[in-house]
């Protein structure tokens, strides 16, 4: 590694830790060295838990759901509904983002048909040329409660 990839690598590990990222040198290396879009995989990864799936525990979430509530009415035990909320966000989100980024087309649809990717873009908008794949592969890693979702499964 020459010095320019070396000062590119410190830069970005510096924007990846204000971020928040776990480990940032990997992913700043990872991007420099094998020219991953890690910044792109990364933000567009590191809402998914709080947003999608964590959500299902706070207060009030699960009761705004009326099969939900009508569970809790009778009984049921609030920890393990969220669990089982969060659990099924996780399973449908990894799904997608599967279907998404790592197939890129649908094997049932008729020869011809287009298949879709998802691409890394400049701040303009502009296409960078650079996939985002397998998003599914970072997700548990994602877990802010450093986990890597464990405790869905308990």
């Amino acid at each position: 590694m020459d010095n320019s990839d070396r000062d590119a690598v410190a830069a970005l590990r510096a924007r990846f830790e204000a971020l928040g990222a776990d480990d940032p040198e990997r992913w700043a290396l990872s991007e420099i060295t094998e020219n991953i879009p890690q910044l792109a995989r990364f933000l567009a990864l590191r809402r998914i838990w709080p947003e999608l799936i964590d959500e299902w525990a706070a207060p009030g979430t699960l009761e705004s759901i009326p099969a939900a509530n009508r569970l809790l009415s009778n009984g049921a035990n609030r920890d393990d509904l969220a669990r089982l909320a969060r659990a099924s966000a996780y399973e449908a989100l990894f799904g997608l983002l599967f279907h998404l980024t790592a197939s890129g087309q649908d094997d049932e649809a008729p020869e011809g048909s287009p298949g879709w990717r998802l691409m890394e873009t400049t701040t303009a908008g502009d296409l960078t040329g650079r996939a985002i794949p397998s998003l599914h592969e970072d997700l548990l890693g994602m877990d802010p409660s450093g986990r890597e979702g464990q405790d869905l499964f308990e």
